[in-house]
């Protein structure tokens, strides 16, 4: 009995896979955090896959295993972050829905490795236009979805007409917030979203 047991462990062990087959998911997510680290500390242009697997703490083989190259790392990673996407509100009005919204999104903008990144990836994105097509698939299946089902939300409650103009309306919602955060780079002072969310709600009231 002993003796089957031993002989089927050595069978298990001969047919486990190896190598490049075994992809261990904690060496994947410290591969992934490295690249957010590299790429808000010297940017795309700069960014090696060298440096990636030195802050890893890993061999560059096992940067290869999983991405052909830098471009494709950053491209998964941006997808990645597409997909998890923001929560949807629903608080039973706009002004709270938009305020929910403008909570959620001015932590994610103001946090010092997003702050670094979103610039970086967006000044690529006029040079490179996968770079650019990923973080237009992000932006329509992040804040823009949500802020689509806000709108949605608020037509189907009354507090919106019906066929407002979609374009228009996410720009008012999506815009100021990301104007002040990302590309003036200003402190939000006490009030600031309250203020923007009656001003928001306003104006696509007014649409």
């Amino acid at each position: 009995m002993l003796e089957r047991m031993t002989t089927n462990d050595a069978q298990s062990r001969r047919r486990a896979p190896a190598g490049a087959a075994v992809l261990r998911e904690d060496v994947t997510e410290a591969i992934r955090a490295a690249v957010f680290e590299e790429l808000a500390a010297v940017g795309f242009a700069r960014m090696s896959i060298e440096g990636i697997a030195r802050r890893a703490g890993v061999g560059k083989t096992a940067v290869y295993r999983r991405w052909r190259s830098k471009l494709h790392l950053v491209l998964d990673l941006v997808s990645a972050v597409a997909v998890q996407g923001l929560p949807m509100p629903d608080t039973g009005s706009i002004e709270g829905d938009l305020r929910l919204l403008y909570e959620v999104t001015s932590r994610a903008l103001r946090h010092p490795v997003a702050s670094q990144i979103i610039p970086d990836l967006q000044a690529e994105a006029a040079r490179n236009p996968e770079i650019e097509q990923a973080l237009q698939k992000a932006l329509r299946e992040g804040q823009h979805g949500v802020a689509s089902g806000i709108l949605r939300s608020a037509v189907s409650r009354g507090e919106l007409r019906e066929g407002v103009d979609e374009d228009l309306a996410l720009d008012l919602i999506s815009g100021p917030l990301y104007w002040r955060s990302v590309v003036v780079r200003g402190d939000l002072s006490k009030g600031y979203l309250a203020g923007l969310t009656a001003a928001t709600a306003a104006a696509l009231r007014a649409l």
